[in-house]
């Protein structure tokens, strides 16, 4: 379901908003939040419930790691898109999972008319780290209907 009303999705938004995730802006077009569910590298896996205002995606990325890495994403509230690179996007659902391998270039986001949150899993592995490349356009991200 879609929520353009900030009051309404945060009913449903059942992880909560968090803060301002200012340590990551320079790589979301738009207003993103994070609510960290476990302590990083204090807890065997990091969770946190990411929330996008309408229209936020975020750069495109790779998860980059030796063996294992990755994400994974459990959508919980509102309505996304998430795309790899050469696929078409995908539109997201509260309910649906996506595996991320790592190596795989992608971004996840919002749509246009809606707020949106996600759980993202960072997969454990060896040497892991996360390469941030261009934005989406306003033209990519136009063309999604």
């Amino acid at each position: 379901m879609k929520y353009t009303d900030k009051n309404e999705f945060d009913k449903v938004n059942v992880f909560g908003t968090g803060e301002p995730n200012s340590g990551f802006a320079q790589y979301f077009t738009g207003d993103s939040f994070l609510n960290p569910l476990t302590e990083f590298g204090k807890a065997p896996v990091f969770l946190a419930n990411v929330t996008f205002e309408p229209g936020c995606r975020n750069n495109w990325h790779i998860h980059h790691a030796k063996s294992g890495g990755g994400q994974i994403l459990i959508c919980t509230a509102g309505e996304g898109w998430y795309q790899e690179e050469g696929k078409d996007a995908v539109s997201l659902a509260p309910g649906m999972v996506i595996t991320i391998p790592a190596e795989v270039k992608h971004w996840h986001g919002a749509k246009k008319d809606s707020w949106f949150s996600h759980i993202a899993v960072e997969c454990p592995g060896e040497e892991c780290s996360n390469e941030w490349c261009d934005p989406v356009t306003d033209g990519e991200y136009a063309k999604l209907v």
